[in-house]
């Protein structure tokens, strides 16, 4: 046995991040989105590299205030969130939607400062959904990604939950960063080492 392993996936409404989860878990993606009646949590098993990790998944919808970034200081209570007990992130956006962007710049800031005092550091994977939408993008990935990596010292990825792309990957990636996160390195750096193949499936 592996372990056990808490993963939060949060951003705003409508960015598709039950769709990822479902892909992940079940295969399958609803052709239309309805919003998500309060927080989910998902308790599947994985195997990850021979070893067998108990996952427990938030789903965030419904768990934070609305789109607008700003509604996030009028959350007081990190607690309801999931934050100080979580292991590792999700941080979901739109490729299309700026304003999505911006609230996931304004959960991550939120995130570092809810952190408990010596508690380990918490992986964060920045995702950016829908790239079956490239062409109404709101700006080019190359510079998304140097920000998100440099500046946010985050991992980045883009998935398309409608298509399955990526997303499978997207997980492992969180899973071997989370499972690597006492080694003395940057979280970014060890998000980005994780690229290399590792085999990863549900049971």
């Amino acid at each position: 046995m592996g372990g056990s392993l808490r993963v939060a996936v949060l951003g705003a409404p409508g960015v598709g991040k039950t769709a990822i989860i479902r892909q992940f878990l079940f295969g399958d993606y609803p052709e239309r989105h309805q919003p998500t009646d309060g927080p989910r949590l998902y308790r599947p098993a994985v195997l990850l590299d021979g070893a067998v990790y108990d996952l427990s998944i938030r789903d965030g919808d419904g768990a934070g205030p609305g789109q607008s970034p700003r509604g996030l200081e009028e959350w007081p209570d990190a607690k309801d969130w999931s934050l100080q007990d979580t292991d590792a992130f999700v941080l979901v956006y739109d490729i299309c939607s700026p304003d999505s962007f911006d609230y996931v710049k304004a959960l991550r800031q939120r995130i570092a400062e809810t952190r408990p005092a010596g508690a380990p550091e918490a992986p964060i994977l920045v995702v950016g959904n829908k790239r079956d939408r490239q062409r109404q993008r709101f700006g080019p990935r190359r510079a998304l990604a140097a920000l998100v990596r440099r500046g946010w010292r985050c991992g980045y990825l883009e998935c398309s939950a409608k298509y399955n792309w990526h997303v499978l990957r997207l997980f492992r990636e969180l899973l071997r960063c989370a499972l690597v996160r006492a080694r003395p390195a940057h979280p970014a750096l060890r998000l980005q080492g994780a690229l290399h193949p590792a085999r990863c499936s549900l049971m």
